[in-house]
């Protein structure tokens, strides 16, 4: 009877694993319809809008963002990085969707435990509140700490790749942000000694 009870521990301590979480927000000076417009409606063209994704597209079927879309994002050119994900608990009335990685190729990170809720929030005066929630885990899981930074990095960077592309339509690439990033500064700085 113990060595079942045992075996019973066991395999629910190896479904439940420890997952790592964090959450950004910013604010955008945009109204949340046209941030939704990119972020939750323009699922499958992610690569517009994001500076480490170079090219992405829908997969399995879908044709448009809803419950159950799929892409597929590619953030190298050979195509061996990339992440294969899911939409699910989409809801267009509260601005908000859950993306579920379901494949990583190259990418340290467990598909089962890695998910993303996006959320748009409405300000008023032409504002909104972008927030990305994420859980995680690595493989190998002892180096999830280390990758918290970087993906918060990276979000961040998305965050004002939104904005840029909003302002400009112009696509953000590699190639292209570290000039918006920049003049993001810049601005921010120019913005703070005005207040």
């Amino acid at each position: 009877m113990a060595v079942t009870a045992f075996g019973g521990t066991k395999a629910l301590a190896q479904k439940e694993k420890r997952v790592r979480k964090f959450e950004v927000s910013k604010v955008i000076p945009f109204p949340a319809e046209k941030v939704w417009a990119i972020v939750g409606e323009d699922y499958g063209a992610i690569a517009y809008s994001h500076p480490k994704i170079i090219a992405s597209e829908y997969i399995h079927g879908s044709l448009k963002a809803g419950e159950g879309a799929e892409r597929v994002c590619y953030f190298n050119e050979k195509h061996t990085q990339y992440l294969q994900e899911k939409m699910i608990n989409y809801s267009p009335e509260t601005m908000s969707f859950t993306n579920k990685v379901s494949q990583a190729g190259k990418f340290p990170v467990n598909p089962d435990y890695t998910e993303a809720i996006y959320n748009v929030d409405d300000l008023g005066n032409g504002t909104s509140l972008m927030t990305f929630s994420m859980q995680y885990r690595t493989k190998p899981a002892f180096m999830g700490g280390f990758a918290k930074g970087s993906f918060k990095k990276l979000i961040n960077d998305y965050f004002i790749a939104i904005e840029h592309h909003l302002r400009t339509g112009e696509k953000v690439t590699k190639a292209n942000f570290k000039q918006i990033k920049k003049d993001n500064k810049a601005k921010s700085r120019s913005n703070s000694t005005q207040e």
